[in-house]
């Protein structure tokens, strides 16, 4: 049985494309998601960050998460995805709903939702191919689980209020801007790979 693990995580991988990029590819549209998905943030603000100042957290963004020279292409599909995952999470809860326009939340959910699941294909991948490989720094995902913790944490102790909401807002709209550099940059590699 043990034998058969090797075996079938290698079908695993076949049967998702070519072995060397996993067959994840940077789905066409992702690009102009992310960015209809920041804009939709920006449309969310409420309030003026002048007036919270006194709320203000560094949160400690993982940027070098999104150093794609760094990772290899289902690596960055899967940190793609973990960011996506969280901010959908984010806003998906019941002080979501109640903190912001529901129209523009709706919006904000639904494309969010409609850029996950090819990003989650390549997160499978990914994981099943680093199981039993030994990672010697800490994972992408992991530093981005530790950071969309500290903003629920935040959240709570600032028991969800308008200024909390607008700053958490905020950030997330800077590290979604860093991911559209991201899938322009793989973008980018996906052309170069294609032409040669």
């Amino acid at each position: 049985m043990a034998h058969l693990l090797p075996l079938l995580t290698a079908l695993l991988l076949c049967s998702y494309g070519p072995v060397g990029s996993l067959g994840c590819q940077l789905p066409e549209n992702s690009v102009q998601l992310s960015k209809m998905t920041w804009q939709l943030l920006g449309q969310m603000r409420t309030i003026s960050p002048a007036l919270c100042l006194r709320d203000r957290r560094d949160f400690r963004f993982p940027r070098e998460v999104l150093n794609a020279s760094h990772f290899q292409n289902t690596q960055d599909m899967s940190v793609l995805h973990e960011i996506l995952q969280q901010i959908y999470n984010l806003f998906h809860t019941q002080q979501a709903s109640a903190a912001w326009n529901k129209t523009v939340l709706a919006q904000l959910r639904t494309t969010l939702r409609k850029q996950l699941p090819d990003l989650n294909t390549c997160s499978v991948v990914q994981g099943r191919a680093r199981q039993d490989s030994v990672l010697t720094t800490e994972s992408p995902t992991l530093a981005l689980k530790r950071y969309f913790h500290g903003i629920h944490v935040y959240l709570e102790e600032k028991k969800h209020s308008d200024c909390a909401w607008e700053l958490v807002r905020m950030q997330l709209q800077r590290a979604l801007a860093s991911t559209i550099q991201l899938q322009e940059s793989l973008r980018s590699k996906d052309a170069d790979s294609g032409s040669s």
